[in-house]
């Protein structure tokens, strides 16, 4: 198994995409292992034969759909008249942006774009540091994948056999932590920065004119909860009633999509989704190899022989992860690891809804935190920031986003309470 792994290693190495590389050492391992009578391919097509992996490409598509529907202007308009008064005003606009937008779009790296191409001009108009906004970008993104419909959720909640409902409650109290710690950690840099409010206080009718604009946006992550809630939908369904409701908005209510607009969305959204579903195939085959060789058991009999605690458990996990991170696209590091790492820590008595918050967490960050971070690179490309700029404007946001860790680590209500409230 040590030859596979380093084949493994390699192949990450010379850049090879990760679902080709696991293929490869799928194909590799099943050739010289004559015993197992596998065919890679039909085991790829086992992996996807689950009724709830079809929420992946309808929540891409309707997250395709409400960032081209006009949905982003009307979201930061209201957000702006929220917080637009406090100190560092655009920063913290950012950060309500990206709570709004995270209820819609569950992709971390459809938000930053989002932000990186509205709000990071905007914000270097008004004498913000290019590093500075980049990094605020980047940070706040990390709210798209911890709150419903967040596409990593659902994939966890997949493969870890844990209710994808109960993940969105979960969601939403570690992302109230996280909102109270960014614009903490806003308010302070911009005391040191000398950024000041973007506007005065908003009346009571500016709110109200502002929230009539983005209710039928702001509805959405409404329906979604609701209608999970209520029993109404299954998660697959309230995918599919997502991409309606949010064609509807676009089309009909806001009309910032037209017929012909409607063949480059789905050809986006395809694309995206054939890009996840590609990666979760392989990972199947190479999850057959992992459980071959007994991995998940001989990680749990080495932490039984160390007597290592739950919260260690998760302490050291994390490390591992974030620096795992900074080197492999957190997408394909979290399919690879979850298959093995869910039943250890169901083994060590972790609730599923703080161990797979915990994990989808760490991966995004992981995607943020350069050098290798994918989303860095979005947001890099699109304003571009230089890395070293970006990297020191980044290190205040991690030290906060590092608190919210060990918050989750700490305080495993942070992520039950909810869900067992609203099962009752």
């Amino acid at each position: 198994m040590a030859l596979f792994m380093l084949l493994m290693i390699g192949l990450i190495a010379i850049g090879l995409p990760i679902a080709f590389t696991l293929l490869v050492t799928s194909v590799a391992y099943f050739t010289v292992t004559p015993s197992l009578d596998i065919i890679v391919v039909q085991r790829m097509v086992t992996s996807m034969a689950s009724f709830p992996l079809l929420a992946v490409p309808f929540f891409v598509l309707a997250g395709t759909i409400m960032v081209r529907g006009g949905i982003a202007e009307r979201l930061i308009g209201f957000a702006d008249v929220l917080v637009g008064h406090l100190r560092g005003g655009l920063a913290q606009v950012n950060v309500m942006n990206s709570v709004l937008i995270g209820g819609m779009s569950g992709s971390a790296s459809a938000d930053a774009a989002i932000d990186s191409k509205v709000l990071v001009p905007i914000m270097r108009r008004k004498g913000y540091s290019n590093g500075f906004a980049s990094a605020l970008t980047a940070t706040s993104s990390v709210f798209s994948p911890l709150l419903p419909p967040s596409i990593s959720l659902v994939i966890y909640g997949v493969m870890a056999d844990v209710s994808i409902g109960d993940l969105f409650m979960s969601g939403i109290g570690v992302s109230a932590v996280m909102l109270v710690v960014m614009m903490l950690t806003v308010h302070v840099m911009s005391i040191r920065n000398g950024y000041e409010p973007s506007r005065k206080r908003a009346t009571a009718g500016e709110i109200w004119a502002a929230f009539r604009a983005s209710i039928f946006a702001l509805l959405m992550p409404v329906l979604l909860l609701v209608g999970l809630r209520a029993g109404v939908f299954t998660p697959t369904e309230l995918a599919a009633v997502a991409v309606i409701y949010s064609l509807f908005v676009a089309m009909v209510i806001y009309r910032e999509i037209h017929w012909r607009d409607l063949l480059p969305i789905f050809r986006e959204a395809a694309l995206t989704t054939a890009m996840i579903m590609l990666i979760i195939a392989a990972a199947g085959a190479f999850g057959l190899v992992v459980s071959y060789e007994q991995i998940p058991r001989l990680l749990k009999s080495a932490l039984d022989t160390a007597a290592i605690s739950p919260t260690m458990f998760m302490v050291i996990l994390s490390v591992a992860l974030l620096i795992a991170g900074t080197v492999l696209e957190s997408l394909s590091l979290m399919i690879i690891l979850i298959p093995v790492l869910a039943p250890m820590g169901a083994s060590l008595g972790i609730p599923a809804e703080q161990l797979g918050l915990l994990l989808v967490l760490i991966f995004t960050l992981g995607g943020i935190t350069p050098p290798v971070g994918t989303i860095t690179f979005t947001v890099c490309a699109i304003t571009g920031c230089r890395l070293g700029e970006f990297t020191r404007a980044f290190l205040p946001f991690f030290a906060g986003m590092l608190l919210v860790v060990v918050a989750v680590i700490l305080f495993p209500p942070l992520t039950t309470w909810l869900p067992a409230v609203l099962r009752h």
